[in-house]
This record gives structure tokens, C-alpha cells and sequence, in this order.
């Protein structure tokens, strides 16, 4: 496992590139509109033939080749349609991809929101040719050309799925049903020692977003932007909570036997752990958009713009989305699809989409995805005096110590 110093290490050179990148200036002398100009890398104008190998690095659950159930197995199809052999990298968390993406090894990755600006700023990622990619027509327009995979409306990557950060509450133990996240920051709260939250620097946001909600006088205008007092208050807000924390986590099977067990009451959570725990019957729970709306994440396939193998790589891009793959991914991770015809194609759960949310834009619109915090506020208001992410590591740090 990484230390805390080698975490504080990476974030710190993230942010140095990403002010590098932040203060320069487009052609014409202006900055660029959402006050970041990506390094210069070519894009990819056509595709030559595979080159017989894919190195990916993926969130566990996205890869499959029947490794946990030889009935979940997407991998093995796509190398016989295209000759490419897949080898898998699963990362824990989303520095640990940067740091793999660092290495020019790998050739592909489905990065969150909170990392795919730093890939962007170091160079480490190529713009996507979206029309190498013909499943791309068909991905919901709400995800496409994003703050968080987008640089002036050039594509850096390939959108996967999205899933929200709900509230999950143990319904016998919590009463009355909580309806704004005021229930897991109250420092006065009843369910102390019971109440979990999401073990990251980007969990900051969930405090900025109650703040922004609750405490319109500090001017926060979008969780992922916020200057050095605004940023304050925040810590303030997650130092309060802590004292009622039973535990932080990061790994989501052990949010779920922790609720399972009656340890954990309530907290932040996955709509797939939710599920995970309403399907096991232990305890009765369910989970919430608050009324605040929620922090989320939509995760995007990544071209390495040191790949050796981008012929295969991007005709992975194109499969994984493709809309009949995308549901089998959908519905095996536990998140809505990308592709705006995967849900016809959804065996198990006949309600999954609707579950989920999949096509419902009214509700993503309550949802703050992960973005990376830099000096240059990503709000698109020009102003630069925002936080960037390796002041959001010492700041979690700090709240964890």
C-alpha cells in the first residue's frame, strides 16, 4: 500500500503540472475558456491493424474474462473479434492509476474524474478521435465533453458509466428517514460511532456541496473549486464529523459487511453496495439522493499517449462501450451505463436502468461529478485562486490525523 508521503509526493507533482498547464495561454493570447490548456499530443487520425495486446488498467469489476464466475466474461469475445489479448491491471485507487499511467506500461485506463486531470496535465494521455470509436454516437450526451474528460471541447476520453454518491441509512435504527446530509454532519448527531464516509481527499467535495447548500455566505459556487477559506470550512465541517465516525472506507465490500453486520448506520455510499446489502436481507436499508443533491462519478477509458499498442486499445474503447457489453458491465459493477441503448440489452434485472437512473437526466443534474480541484477554478469563472488537489491531500491528511 502507498504511504501517506508518497500519496502527498504524487499529488504535489499533479499540482505543479496542473498550474503549469492552467496558466498557459491558448493561441491567441487569452486563456483558454475553462482556464486550462491541455499539453500538446497528437491525436490519433486512423486506425492500423491490432497489435495483438491490450495492457489496461481498470477498476476491479470492469475487466472480466471469468476469472470470479466463468459466466461474467467480456474479454474473452472481444479477443476473438479482434485478436487482441487483454492484460488486466485491476487499480485500488485512483492515484495508484495515475502513478501506473505514469509508467508508459499501460495502454488504456478507466479513470475517474478525480484523476483525469492530472493524466491530462502530465501528458500521460492522449486526445481521444472520437470517430475511431463508432459506439461514441450512442454514449448519453450528458456525458460527453465534460470539465472532467474534455479540455475546450477536444474529447480525452471514452465515457463508461456513472453512479452517484448516496446517503445509506439502516432503516430500523435510523428514525426519522434522513432526507438531507445534515444527518451524517451534525456534530450533535444521535447514531455517533455508526456513521462511515468515504476515505479520500475527494470526499472534501461532499462537505463543500452541504456547504454550498446550507452556508450560501461563503460563496462556494461548485465543490470542486474552492479557495483557501472555503476550503477551511470544509475541514472544519469533516474535523466535527470525525468525532462521530466509526470508520472510514475505501474498499466498497467492506462497507457493505459492515452495514451487513449493524456496525455502520449510515454514511455515504455506492448505489452497487446499497443493492449488494438490500440483496443479502440482513438489515433493512435504503439509500438517498439527499436534497442537497450528491457528489458522483463518471469514469472514462483513457488512450496512454505512450501506448503501444493504441490500435487495439482503441478498438477496446470501442467494445466496452458498445451497448450490448456496456449493459453486461452495467449490471455486473452495479452503475448506470454510458451508452444510450445498453439498457435494452440488460438480462437480469428487468428495473435495473430505472434503479439506476440511466436515462433519467433530471436526476443527474442533482449530481457534482468528480472533478480534480486546481488553482484554476474548474467552476469556469477565470478566477485563480482556488485549491489545488495536493492542498486537498494535506487538508485530509490533516482531518485523518
Amino acid at each position: 500500500m502507498r504511504t501517506l508521503r508518497s500519496l502527498a509526493a504524487l499529488a504535489a507533482t499533479a499540482a505543479l503540472l496542473l498550474t503549469a498547464a492552467c496558466s498557459a495561454k491558448s493561441s491567441d493570447g487569452r486563456n483558454s475558456p475553462t482556464g486550462f490548456t491541455a499539453p500538446k499530443i497528437a491525436m490519433q487520425q486512423s486506425l492500423g491493424a491490432g497489435e495483438g495486446t491490450v495492457n489496461i488498467v481498470a477498476w476491479a469489476g470492469y475487466v472480466e474474462y471469468g476469472q470470479d464466475s466463468k459466466t461474467v466474461d467480456w474479454v474473452t469475445p472481444f479477443t476473438k473479434e479482434t485478436g487482441c489479448k487483454v492484460n488486466l491491471k485491476v487499480a485500488g485507487t485512483s492515484d495508484e492509476m495515475v502513478a501506473l499511467m505514469k509508467t508508459g506500461q499501460y495502454d488504456t485506463v478507466s479513470a475517474s474524474g478525480d484523476a483525469t486531470l492530472r493524466l491530462i496535465a502530465s501528458g500521460d494521455v492522449a486526445p481521444v478521435n472520437t470517430k475511431l470509436v463508432p459506439n461514441y454516437a450512442t454514449i448519453y450526451p450528458g456525458l460527453k465533453n465534460q470539465p472532467w474528460n474534455s479540455v475546450n471541447g477536444v474529447p480525452y476520453g471514452i465515457p463508461h458509466g456513472r453512479g452517484a454518491n448516496l446517503l445509506m441509512y439502516n432503516t430500523t435504527k435510523v428514525t426519522p428517514a434522513p432526507t438531507s446530509w445534515s444527518a451524517v454532519f451534525d456534530p450533535a448527531s444521535p447514531y455517533k460511532g455508526h456513521i462511515t464516509a468515504y476515505d479520500d481527499p475527494i470526499y472534501i467535495a461532499d462537505a463543500a456541496l452541504y456547504l454550498m447548500k446550507t452556508k450560501p455566505s461563503l460563496g462556494i459556487k461548485n465543490p470542486y473549486a474552492l479557495t483557501a477559506d472555503q476550503l477551511n470550512a470544509a475541514v472544519s465541517l469533516l474535523k466535527a464529523q470525525k468525532q462521530n465516525i466509526s470508520a472510514y472506507w475505501s474498499d466498497y465490500t467492506k462497507e457493505q459487511a459492515a452495514f451487513d453486520s449493524g456496525d455502520f448506520w449510515l454514511g455515504t455510499t455506492w448505489e452497487v453496495i446499497q443493492q449488494a446489502v438490500a440483496a443479502d436481507n440482513k438489515v433493512k436499508t435504503d439509500a438517498i439522493l439527499p436534497s442537497e443533491g450528491s457528489t458522483g462519478w463518471s469514469d472514462t477509458w483513457m488512450i496512454s499517449s505512450h501506448a503501444q499498442h493504441p490500435n487495439c486499445a482503441y478498438q477496446w474503447m470501442n467494445y466496452i462501450v458498445s451497448p450490448s457489453v456496456n449493459a453486461q458491465v452495467a449490471e455486473y459493477f452495479g452503475e448506470a451505463p454510458a451508452n444510450s441503448q445498453a439498457c435494452a440489452y440488460i438480462k437480469d434485472n428487468p428495473q435495473f436502468c430505472a434503479d439506476y437512473h440511466a436515462d433519467d437526466e433530471s436526476w443527474w443534474k442533482n449530481v457534482y461529478y468528480w472533478n480534480t480541484p486546481t488553482k484554476n477554478c474548474v467552476d469556469g469563472s477565470g478566477q485563480d485562486d482556488c485549491t489545488d488537489y495536493a492542498q486537498w491531500v494535506t487538508a485530509w491528511n490533516e482531518i485523518k490525523s
